[in-house]
């Protein structure tokens, strides 16, 4: 990438020390991935969450978030998400970043210390106004959804 990067400041909390900082690990990856600050193992059942300290905090820029999104291995592999995704973290958010898993998966999932559970992207955030009418413009599509559109399977209108 050639554009200068947004600077996060980040404080490291003290059950964090010794793990990396969340990093990008290639040359053009959007997510930075984020490990587990754990002092012990976490087991997330099937069907169940489980919040994952990332043993850091930060002071994102105003007019950016960091997005909380699930690896992409570890949903198809092992049926591990991120709950909320994409969670949010605030640039007015002082605490600890957590990580919401859930277990989709038919199998125990055994968290441990320093394992890369989510990623983090930066995200630009645009704030918006309301502005009350009395009609919408019309469309093609009108108001049609949920499937409206055609796309998919027939049955799914």
């Amino acid at each position: 990438m050639t554009k200068k990067p947004v600077k996060i400041d980040v404080k490291r909390q003290p059950h964090g020390n010794g793990l990396p900082l969340p990093a990008y690990m290639s040359a053009s990856a959007s997510g930075m991935d984020v490990h587990a600050a754990v002092e012990s193992a976490v087991v997330v059942e099937p069907g169940k969450v489980a919040l994952i300290p990332a043993g850091i905090s930060v002071s994102i820029p105003d007019g950016y978030e960091l997005q909380v999104r699930p690896r992409s291995g570890l949903a198809l592999k092992r049926g591990i998400t991120v709950l909320n995704a994409p969670g949010t973290v605030d640039a007015d958010y002082r605490g600890e970043v957590g990580v919401i898993l859930a277990n989709l998966g038919d199998e125990p999932f055994c968290v441990e210390r320093g394992d890369r559970v989510a990623q983090l992207v930066l995200a630009r955030v645009e704030r918006a106004g309301w502005n009350e009418v009395s009609e919408l413009p019309d469309t093609v599509r009108g108001a049609g959804g949920f499937g409206h559109t055609g796309a998919g399977r027939s049955d799914d209108d």
